[in-house]
């Protein structure tokens, strides 16, 4: 049994006269896993799951488009030197950052045109895009790249001389037969931060967009790492990788991303107290009947003495509120067209006025 990983002896195969890459189908499979996880997540919160689908007939060729941009941008070295060599995804593959950001750009769009609610979606679909590179990650294998620096580990990727050669990897490294499987390594943070994001939305209160945002940072933190261990072909800037400043500058801005999205304060959150809330002045006063007793016990409290209907015709006599041992009294309002006339009488004695006061109703 050999003490390293063995590298796989083909990357495709046919089907009649086509020809198959593992590295698309290891894509293609990540993307419906994907999209099956972001239906029942979507679901769970109210949402229709049908529109999954539309997202991703969009936003998927989309991030093909934005991958294959960031990947010719940024490692121009790597492109074949053919007329198609642009739009060779199977010869060099995706760059994930230009993926992630064209897709979410025209699934935002997409959601939108819907009258979706965008953060509480980008939440529901941020496993399932760890759970998508991480399938991915598998066509990284099969096409024999995607690996670290030389290394003696027992899980150490075998790496044939030829693409040893064709991955650009320096000079002092080439005469080395196994390498840092970075591609396993990522693969396996992908699957364990996709489950770390499932268990925070279901134990922890996190505001949307927080899991996207998360999903962001610890990516991009993980990059930073991988990026140390590569060894192949990459653009250089004051002697490091070009996606290490990336990465480095998305691990800052997903951290404050959620910290920002988690202190932001929430209008479901903040209920206006009764005292604060506007009162129409076109609203109809409570009738006497519908008034709770409580309510009447704590109007008691503000309004001296008790509190009684008005007379029905001019010049009547008022009737006396009846008071209760414990300072009980009954409400009661009639709505007039400047606002509601309240009538207070403390311990009226009989024959004696009955004050009464007009007030508007205010907020």
């Amino acid at each position: 049994m050999p003490a390293y990983i063995p590298s796989p002896s083909i990357n495709s195969f046919n089907v009649g006269p086509l020809v198959i890459h593992f590295y698309a189908l290891m894509y293609l499979v990540g993307i419906a896993v994907a999209v099956i996880i972001t239906r029942r997540r979507w679901r769970a919160v109210g949402g229709n799951p049908d529109l999954v689908g539309d997202i991703a007939l969009w936003g998927v060729p989309a991030g093909i488009v934005g991958g294959r941009i960031y990947f010719d941008i940024t490692t121009p070295m790597d492109v074949p030197h053919v007329w198609y060599g642009v739009f060779a995804i199977w010869d060099g593959g995706l760059g994930v950052w230009g993926g992630i950001i064209l897709g979410a750009l025209v699934s935002i769009w997409r959601l939108r045109r819907h009258g979706v609610n965008v953060t509480q979606f980008m939440d529901a679909v941020a496993p399932a895009l760890l759970v998508a590179q991480g399938i991915g990650r598998i066509g990284n294998y099969f096409n024999k790249e995607l690996f670290g620096r030389p290394t003696t580990l027992p899980w150490g990727l075998e790496i044939p001389y030829q693409y040893r050669v064709s991955g650009g990897i320096p000079a002092q490294y080439l005469h080395f037969a196994t390498f840092q499987p970075t591609f396993l390594y990522e693969l396996i943070f992908d699957f364990a931060w996709a489950a770390v994001l499932v268990w925070l939305g279901h134990h922890r209160t996190i505001r949307p967009p927080g899991l996207f945002a998360l999903y962001v940072f610890g990516y991009s933190a993980y990059r930073i790492f991988e990026e140390s261990l590569r060894v192949d072909s990459s653009v250089h800037f004051f002697g490091l990788r070009l996606n290490m400043y990336i990465a480095t500058a998305l691990a800052i801005v997903g951290a404050v991303w959620f910290y920002r999205s988690q202190r932001r304060p929430s209008p479901t959150e903040a209920p206006v107290s009764p005292t604060e809330a506007p009162v129409s002045p076109t609203e109809a006063p409570v009738s006497p009947t519908e008034a709770p007793a409580d309510a009447a016990t704590d109007a008691a409290s503000d309004v001296a003495g008790g509190v009684a209907s008005a007379p029905d015709e001019p010049g009547s006599p008022a009737e006396p509120a009846a008071s209760s041992a414990t300072g009980q009294a009954s409400a009661a309002g009639q709505a007039s067209a400047t606002g509601q006339a309240v009538v207070t009488s403390e311990t009226a004695r009989p024959g004696e006025p009955v004050e009464t006061s007009s007030e508007r109703t205010t907020s």
